[in-house]
């Protein structure tokens, strides 16, 4: 399973980089995450509770990072291990400076065993996107709460109430809406939604005839009982 994608997020380098380092952060957004400790340098460990079409539980996690290249990028290894099966990845994060913003480069390729394989490649593809996009939202509501902080950089400033990361079903629903993003292109979905349009106001037409029509029959009724 391989993953790739960018994100941008309005904050310089120098903001982003720590908080991409710091495992308090990244647990407080990553969906499902009940722990994520540091265990020796560039290394942690953690439990995540997922939960992939029929298949659920926790796995025990291993994530290590090298190749440190500070504040642009770094390598990551992950190993984790659970009821469901296992997951065993690698991947890169790059951080490309781009005026007052930053852009977040991801890349990193995956194998998944055991029961979690059997739900299929494609719902497998959209739980992980969902997972990177809803952890990377996190991190944006992180990162704007930490440069309100003090107006400017907010490096070292404290987030007193940090955006709570999404319950399981924010993520199942973020799963369903990221499967219809997936499986519907832009054209796709702008004549779904014209449908779904038309056929709304159709039905609210049809209401108001039946009802008018009932209220019709109601009064010759309520004439003929008089």
């Amino acid at each position: 399973m391989k993953i790739n994608g960018a994100h941008t997020f309005a904050a310089p380098t120098e903001v982003i980089w720590p908080m991409l380092l710091d495992p308090h952060i990244l647990a407080s957004v990553m969906p499902g995450c009940e722990k994520l400790d540091q265990v020796a340098e560039n290394e942690y460990q953690g439990i995540l509770k997922i939960k992939v079409g029929p298949v659920q539980g926790n796995f025990n996690g291993n994530i290590v990072l090298s190749d440190i290249q500070s504040p642009e990028s770094y390598a990551i290894a992950v190993d984790g291990k659970g009821a469901p099966g296992f997951v065993k990845g690698h991947g890169r994060l790059r951080l490309e400076p781009n005026g007052d913003s930053t852009i977040l480069h991801y890349e990193g390729d995956a194998q998944v065993g055991g029961r979690l394989a059997s739900v299929g490649q494609r719902l497998l593809d959209t739980s992980a996107n969902a997972i990177i996009r809803q952890s990377l939202e996190g991190l944006e509501a992180q990162i704007a709460a930490r440069m309100n902080g003090d107006g400017q950089s907010g490096v070292d400033t404290a987030v007193e109430t940090p955006p709570a990361p999404p319950t399981q079903t924010e993520f199942a629903l973020g799963v369903a809406r990221h499967m219809v993003d997936d499986m519907l292109a832009d054209e796709e979905q702008a004549e779904l939604i014209r449908k779904v349009v038309i056929g709304a106001g159709a039905l609210f037409i049809l209401y108001i005839l039946l009802d008018w029509f009932a209220g019709l029959i109601a009064k010759k009724v309520a004439r003929k009982l008089k």
